[in-house]
């Protein structure tokens, strides 16, 4: 089994008598994209900085490519923090030269591989104006740059997509891709389901410090009931024809003409059309019948709602 490029084990972290990362263990595959998922203060930014030797835990432990975190692994390491922070002095190029230099690139590499990613981010046209100049999305495009330009091989973006368009946002979600494509491992954190969805072979879902999710995305819509959207007409109540079927049918906003709204949420053994052939064999009035699609955002609001319930039992 070979190593992970990242690593927390049994992690815990408390601020102020209070808890903000709890027992906490995952790892992080090469060549893989790994989602970080949770609510705002569910302690993602706490357990990156962990795993970077930035912040040291109470107890537990942090490995980078087998190694406790030190300067020879952090070489191989980019990081975007959650709180951005460029020297608004400088201009756009120097600014990402400067960071490639810190890890160890020459300038002149620094500076050819700095343009070049300029202009895939369509920024080429500012590089040598300062950064306070700079729009906050623009600013945000060149530290992303900044941490990816020494080429690491383990890329960690703390809310990468946040303070970006909805079109730079695909640009970071190709570039991320790319990436990928070439062999780096990326760990990115967000609390925004759909680029996880699009861009993730795992995730690891997180909610008050605890892990409550660790899987792929298949695996993680498989967490939700499946359920069914119908439409009845005629004043029809369809819930005594689907006992049996169903694990709990409730309407959905009031009815028009007539005609009503439902969802069905499935028992475990029951599928989509044992519903419908129920429904037609017992003569319930359908004007609409449609498979409820699963998404990654209902996921996690499905499993942070479970675990509130649990800690408040």
């Amino acid at each position: 089994m070979s190593t992970p490029v990242f690593a927390l084990q049994n992690v815990s972290k408390t601020f102020s008598g209070k808890p903000a990362v709890r027992d906490l263990s995952f790892s992080v595959k090469a060549g893989t994209i790994t989602g970080f998922l949770g609510p705002n203060g569910a302690g993602k930014s706490t357990s990156l900085r962990i795993g970077l030797g930035i912040l040291a835990p109470d107890s537990g432990k942090a490995e980078l490519f087998g190694s406790r975190p030190n300067f020879s692994v952090l070489d191989r390491v980019g990081f975007l923090p959650e709180e951005r922070g460029l020297y608004r002095k400088m201009n756009v190029l120097a600014s990402i030269v400067f960071f490639g230099r810190l890890k160890g690139m020459s300038a002149r590499m620094a500076r050819k591989k700095g343009l070049a990613l300029l202009k895939q981010f369509d920024l080429g046209d500012v590089a040598h104006k300062k950064i306070k100049t700079l729009s906050k999305g623009m600013a945000q495009k060149v530290q992303i740059i900044a941490s990816i330009v020494h080429e690491p091989e383990l890329v960690i973006l703390d809310e990468p997509f946040s303070g970006l368009d909805p079109v730079n946002q695909r640009t970071l979600e190709a570039l991320i891709r790319t990436l990928a494509d070439q062999g780096t491992t990326i760990l990115f954190s967000t609390h925004v389901m759909e680029h996880a969805e699009r861009l993730c072979d795992r995730i690891v879902l997180l909610a008050a410090g605890r892990k409550i999710f660790d899987g792929n995305v298949d695996e993680a819509l498989q967490t939700l009931p499946r359920a069914v959207l119908i439409q009845t007409g005629g004043g029809t109540d369809p819930a005594a024809a689907l006992e049996g079927l169903v694990q709990s049918i409730a309407r959905e906003g009031e009815a028009v003409n007539g005609r009503q709204n439902w969802r069905v949420e499935l028992t475990a053994g029951a599928d989509a059309q044992d519903v419908l052939r129920t429904c037609v064999e017992k003569g319930v009035s359908l004007t609409s019948f449609e498979p409820q699609k699963r998404h990654l955002h209902d996921v996690f609001v499905h499993l942070v709602d479970q675990d509130l319930s649990k800690g408040q039992m």
